[in-house]
């Protein structure tokens, strides 16, 4: 399938590579399919991937690992919420959260209240909503 990107021009992936939102995401709802993509040069690993939309070009997302900002990143999420994404086990979870990168990158942050959650077995993702205030929406990647 080719698919047209922001950052990336044309590209081809194929099906197994699309993850599907039943929900959308915040404030896009009616964008259900998306894509993860690497900006990997010469065998170094950036810190940042791009969730891209594969049904609009302009649609795409720096997405970092939790990991990489907070090793501990663990939010309470109830079971019930992620039954529409299908069975999940460290195997085939996979989490990211959304990063905005202004233009004075010192001040670039990431939503850990508002993670997003994909089974890779299913495809299928989901953003959820942590409860409570122990992670914030604009949690700073530069202290």
């Amino acid at each position: 399938m080719k698919i047209s990107t922001k950052y990336f021009g044309d590209i081809e992936i194929g099906e197994e590579k699309i993850i599907h939102f039943e929900n959308g995401l915040l404030g896009f709802e009616e964008y259900k399919n998306y894509t993860i993509l690497y900006d990997i040069e010469a065998g170094s690993e950036s810190l940042f991937s791009w969730l891209q939309s594969t049904d609009e070009a302009r649609l795409a997302f720096p997405v970092i690992n939790p990991v990489k900002v907070d090793e501990n990143y663990d939010p309470p999420i109830e079971d019930a919420i992620l039954e529409p994404i299908g069975e999940i086990n460290q195997d085939n979870l996979i989490v990211f959260l959304m990063a905005t990168v202004p233009a004075d990158v010192k001040e670039a942050s990431v939503n850990m209240k508002a993670p997003l959650i994909i089974n890779a077995d299913t495809r299928k993702g989901i953003q959820v909503i942590v409860e409570g205030s122990e992670y914030e929406i604009k949690h700073k990647l530069i202290k």
